[in-house]
């Protein structure tokens, strides 16, 4: 959820969505269980229509569908449920579930696959980042202006 969550704070700051906060937040546990459910449901059918838009020639199209559905469902379901946690981890069912991902969640960050993984990917930004600063730093010499003397 590293892009969900910055563009969800965005958003929140906005002063039509405090009093929609506000009405969230006084709603009872399982009305903001079927709240959160929502946006999965009515979001979930992107999937198969950027297929079908990729199955029929239109790849960037069905790519870009996809691609702003699941951010906007990330988006919402992640600011649903940060407004909403403390009513749903009332529900025993839910916190129990809860509870059970962020064990398996856990437990596969201390995999060792997982923490080498992570620094591969660390290092392979650092170089992508390096060059993209080479890169600018030649473009910018190569822009200077000769002075003639």
């Amino acid at each position: 959820m590293t892009v969900a969550r910055p563009l969800a704070n965005w958003i929140a700051e906005y002063w039509i969505f405090r009093s929609l906060r506000v009405w969230i937040g006084s709603l009872r546990p399982y009305p903001a269980l079927a709240l959160l459910a929502v946006p999965v449901i009515v979001l979930e059918p992107v999937k198969p229509v950027a297929a079908y838009l990729a199955g029929t020639g239109h790849v960037t199209t069905g790519m870009i569908v996809l691609v702003v559905g699941e951010i906007l469902k990330l988006v919402l379901v992640e600011r649903l449920f940060c407004v909403s946690r403390d009513k749903l981890m009332s529900i025993p069912a839910f916190a129990w579930t809860y509870g059970k991902y962020w064990q398996a969640k856990d437990w596969l960050e201390s995999l060792e696959a997982w923490q080498t993984t992570r620094r591969w990917m660390r290092l392979a930004q650092y170089v992508v980042r390096r060059y993209v600063q080479r890169m600018k730093a030649s473009h910018k010499l190569e822009r200077l202006p000769v002075q003639l003397r």
